[in-house]
């Protein structure tokens, strides 16, 4: 197969019908071609990591730029549209040095592990009340639409103090800035100037009258430290953690309980015992097969990685999820064990540029798990598993729905 690999390079993403297993030629890169030449939507070529110890080096290396706007970078998609990682707007938060660690200090206060424990009781009366108007229009329920969207939109929106009942409007404007293959240009620019006009009215407001929110926090602390965010910076802030503060948790969502509810004997153990909850969603994390395109990086220098020589002006894709079933890290890489610990997963990534959010990412898992374990302990797939419909079409993994009854 290294061979073929290396005179032909393959698609990606890489094909894959199953909704919650892994392709077959994740194993097979690992061992025979951890750098590989791949070829995008757009007819770009770029180099497909899938070692844990090469993609943790690349997301850690801070020469390395997620910003897709050089000329000789990678396109993604076909329409060269400008999406999450070559956009103008992306190129706003700055990518390194001082002008990034001072936006993720202004930002990370928001979203430390303390602030998202005082959440969790909010989170939990949510939970609560979805379930209660899932059960209440019957079974089987698609447990995505009722409980795994709604839960994270409504946190997000609530720390960024904008409007909940909105919520189909930026799904809708995620979804095209997270465009691979599903959205023509037009679209794509048109949703995108209004989520902008959306976010710019919204900060406009809140410096007339600042609420209890992140973003009115951010303008304050501008005006006590003079050295804050501008409106633009407010309006990218915004539009970022909106997008990624719903999409991929909800994602999310969906995909851990399917993947628990796969083998019943994963709901079973969680049922017998409530103290995996917090290891059985790290495990989540790192089984999720279906975690959708990986995070590319541009070099701007060569460099050296898994022994390959990558020249400068190259474009990787660094495989989180094929890197979480490295078996050279994880023992049973291939197996789902709810206590596995420790569990060094890079479904966050790693470095500068990690999750700002995976605290609040994490709690909402906890929480969702927690009370569903509470409230449906007979929870089971509506559907067999190959059927659970995924995602398509966009840089994130998922499943359109997860069908279940109780």
């Amino acid at each position: 197969m290294s061979q073929d690999i290396s005179k032909q390079p393959l698609s990606y993403p890489l094909p894959n019908d199953a909704p919650l297993e892994p392709p077959a030629e994740w194993a097979l890169l690992r061992r025979q071609c951890p750098v590989a030449r791949v070829e995008l939507p757009s007819g770009d070529e770029a180099s497909l990591l899938t070692r844990y110890e090469d993609v943790k080096q690349v997301l850690a290396d801070p020469r390395f730029t997620r910003l897709l706007n050089a000329d000789d970078a990678a396109r993604l998609s076909a329409d060269d549209s400008g999406g999450l990682f070559s956009s103008e707007m992306a190129q706003v938060i700055p990518d390194s040095g001082e002008g990034h660690q001072r936006w993720r200090r202004l930002v990370g206060k928001w979203f430390t592990a303390k602030r998202m424990a005082a959440l969790r009781p909010v989170m939990e009366e949510m939970a609560d009340q979805l379930i209660d108007d899932m059960v209440k229009r019957g079974r089987p329920a698609d447990l995505k639409a009722s409980l795994g969207f709604p839960l994270p939109v409504y946190v997000i929106c609530d720390l960024l103090g904008v409007p909940a009942a909105d919520r189909d409007r930026f799904a809708y404007w995620s979804d095209t800035m997270l465009n691979l293959t599903k959205f023509a240009k037009a679209e794509i620019d048109a949703a995108q100037a209004e989520f902008a006009q959306y976010m710019s009215e919204h900060v406009a407001a809140k410096r007339e009258q600042p609420g209890e929110d992140l973003i009115s926090e951010l303008i304050r602390s501008a005006d006590a430290e003079g050295g804050g965010l501008s409106d633009v910076e407010l309006l990218v802030t915004g539009i970022a953690l909106l997008v990624a503060g719903h999409e991929t948790t909800a994602n999310m969502i969906g995909k851990m309980v399917g993947m628990l509810l796969a083998d019943r004997t994963r709901w079973e153990r969680l049922l017998a015992d409530r103290s995996l909850v917090r290891t059985a969603v790290e495990e989540s994390l790192r089984f999720d097969a279906n975690s959708g395109f990986g995070l590319p990086r541009y070099l701007r220098e060569e460099t050296e990685v898994g022994d390959t020589v990558l020249p400068r002006g190259t474009t990787v894709i660094c495989s989180m999820a094929a890197a979480n079933r490295d078996e050279s890290v994880f023992d049973g890489a291939g197996e789902m064990d709810l206590g596995r610990s420790p569990n060094p997963h890079l479904s966050f990534g790693s470095g500068a540029h990690s999750c700002l959010g995976q605290a609040l990412a994490r709690t909402e898992l906890q929480v969702v798990l927690e009370v569903l374990l509470r409230r449906l302990p007979t929870l089971e797939l509506a559907v067999p598993v190959d059927d659970l419909p995924k995602v398509d079409g966009l840089v994130v993994g998922g499943l359109r729905e997860v069908p279940v009854r109780w």
